[in-house]
Parts: C-alpha cells; sequence; structure tokens
C-alpha cells in the first residue's frame, strides 16, 4: 500500500531529481577516468559513467514518489535488487556484503549491523545518496533528519555513517533554501545550520573545524585538515565536500573542479557535491556538453533492467 503523498508531492519531486541530476553528473565527471586529469582542463572522452552513488540515489528517489517518506523496507529491497542486477557499478566490499545478505532474505537491520564486528559501517555511502531526500524535505530540516536517519540506517548502523548522512541532507535543503538569496551566498551560514543538526562524533569535529577554516584555505590545506575521503568514512569524507559546497555554492563547475582535485574517493566526493550545489543554481548551472557525455540517466527505474 502507497503512502498518503503531501500535497506538494509534485514540487517536492521537481527538486528531488534536480538534486539527482547534480549528483549524477558529479558522480560520473568523478569517476576513475578523471583521477589523472585533473585538474586539467580537458575531459575524457564520453560516455561519462555514473556509478553506485546514482544507483542507490535513484532508489532513494524511487521510494519518496511512491510514499513520501523513506520506507527502510522498500529502500532495502530496492538496493539489493539493483546491486544484484548490476553489481559492477563500484559498490564498496561493505556494502555488497550488506546487500548480498538482504537479497538472500536476511532483515536490512541485522545486515547492516553485521559488518565491522557488530559496530555497523561508518563509511560515506549513506552521505553520497542523500541529496534529492534533502531536496524532497528542504521545507522541514527535523523531518530532514528524521527522513536521512531512516534512510542510512538501511546500510549504516554506525552512528558516524548516520550523522554525515544527516549533515549532508541537511546541507542539501539549506541549498535549495538559498536558491532565491542574493549572490554571492553565504556558506559559512550554511556550514554553521549544518553543524546545529549533526549529531555529536567525529564528524561534526570535522565539520567544526571547516568552520574554522574559512574559504580562504586552498584545497590541500583544507584536506590536510579535513580528510578527501580517501578512507571512505563520513568522518574523513562529509566535512570536506560540504566545505568545498559550500565554497562554491554560486558555482557548479568549480565546485566540482575543486572537489576532484582534492583526490581519495572522486566520484563520491563530486557526487555528494553536484548533488548539494546544483540545488542553489539550477540545472541550466550544468555545462550541455557534460550532460550530453554523461550516459542517460533513466527516470522510470523500471526500464534499467
Amino acid at each position: 500500500m502507497l503512502s498518503k503523498l503531501p500535497q506538494n508531492h509534485a514540487q517536492r519531486m521537481a527538486r528531488a531529481r534536480l538534486a539527482l541530476e547534480g549528483l549524477s553528473m558529479g558522480d560520473a565527471f568523478g569517476g576513475k577516468e578523471f583521477r589523472e586529469v585533473v585538474p586539467e582542463i580537458h575531459l575524457t572522452r564520453p560516455p561519462w559513467r555514473y556509478s553506485d552513488d546514482t544507483v542507490m540515489a535513484r532508489g532513494v528517489v524511487e521510494v519518496l514518489d511512491r510514499h513520501g517518506s523513506m520506507d527502510q523496507d522498500e529502500l532495502a529491497r530496492i538496493f539489493a535488487t539493483r546491486y544484484e542486477a548490476d553489481p559492477y557499478r563500484g559498490y564498496g566490499l561493505t556494502v555488497r556484503q550488506v546487500l548480498e545478505r538482504i537479497h538472500r532474505g536476511t532483515p536490512w537491520n541485522q545486515s547492516a549491523q553485521a559488518v565491522f564486528n557488530g559496530v555497523g559501517s561508518m563509511g560515506n555511502g549513506g552521505a553520497m545518496r542523500v541529496a534529492p531526500l534533502g531536496a524532497y524535505f528542504a521545507d522541514d530540516l527535523d523531518e530532514t533528519v528524521k527522513q536521512a536517519r531512516a534512510s542510512a540506517e538501511v546500510t549504516h548502523a554506525h552512528p558516524e555513517g548516520q550523522a554525515g548522512t544527516i549533515a549532508t541532507a541537511v546541507a542539501a535543503a539549506l541549498a535549495w533554501r538559498a536558491r532565491d538569496q542574493e549572490r554571492p551566498r553565504e556558506g559559512l551560514a550554511l556550514l554553521r545550520t549544518v553543524l546545529e543538526y549533526t549529531p555529536a562524533g567525529a564528524t561534526r569535529a570535522g565539520l567544526e573545524k571547516s568552520l574554522t577554516l574559512g574559504f580562504d584555505r586552498t584545497v590541500a590545506e583544507a584536506t590536510h585538515v579535513l580528510g578527501n575521503g580517501s578512507r571512505i568514512t563520513a568522518p574523513d569524507t562529509v566535512p570536506f565536500v560540504l566545505w568545498c559546497a559550500a565554497r562554491h555554492l554560486d558555482n557548479f563547475t568549480d565546485a566540482l573542479w575543486a572537489a576532484a582535485s582534492a583526490g581519495g574517493d572522486n566520484d563520491t566526493n563530486c557526487a555528494i557535491v553536484g548533488g548539494i550545489v546544483i540545488l542553489a543554481n539550477g540545472v541550466e548551472a550544468i555545462p550541455l556538453d557534460w550532460l550530453q557525455a554523461r550516459e542517460p540517466l533513466i527516470w522510470n527505474i523500471q526500464d534499467m533492467f
């Protein structure tokens, strides 16, 4: 049975799809084929293939469209089904273990809890896929936090994995709210509000450091303090990518080049940044040749396989 949808569901879904466009563009842009050319201005030949970041974010969008909220059972089923249908999208070892267990019938909460000796994953996978959710619930930050946590719990039982997801969702919601603000938008104000909603822990501590940096530091200096995602954890990823998104809130392409220049988990870094920054600028901020180079983003999920 489908949930009762809010009256403004169509408008919410339009902004969730906008976030998915930016996320997927960032994912494809930051893929492994680009690591050797950054920060050169030329790009490799199309098609630019996106990764599991986009596939899982698309699952979030599908659940939102059907229910207007995070139905965790359905989200788990979609994640596992998409993984089994196309497992060569760059899924990490941990999420493979979780999704394979779910596909075999293990409840998602048991599957998520089983990894890392029972403490769950503190990875950046919940954050990488959550921007559309932040866009959908942008009118209510408390609900954004609640729904973001629910979306993360399906694969990330560790509090840090959930904290990174919450922080990213709130950042996306705030980016949407900033769309009508006079430029230049106040990126530090965005980070301060994200910090208010982020649970205590290492991810929050990293966000506190990002505020002390300001935007005068280089990307190399920022990653030295904040990390660059190379550890694939939320504390090592989310503070930097939110700093990067806030620093370049007015310019989608600059934001992606900055994120990619950090190295580390490039596709996820760029996916998170792209999903946030696009909400403040609109789809027209994506260069047309980039959109044409990215493999098609299929809106009808059933047509994927």
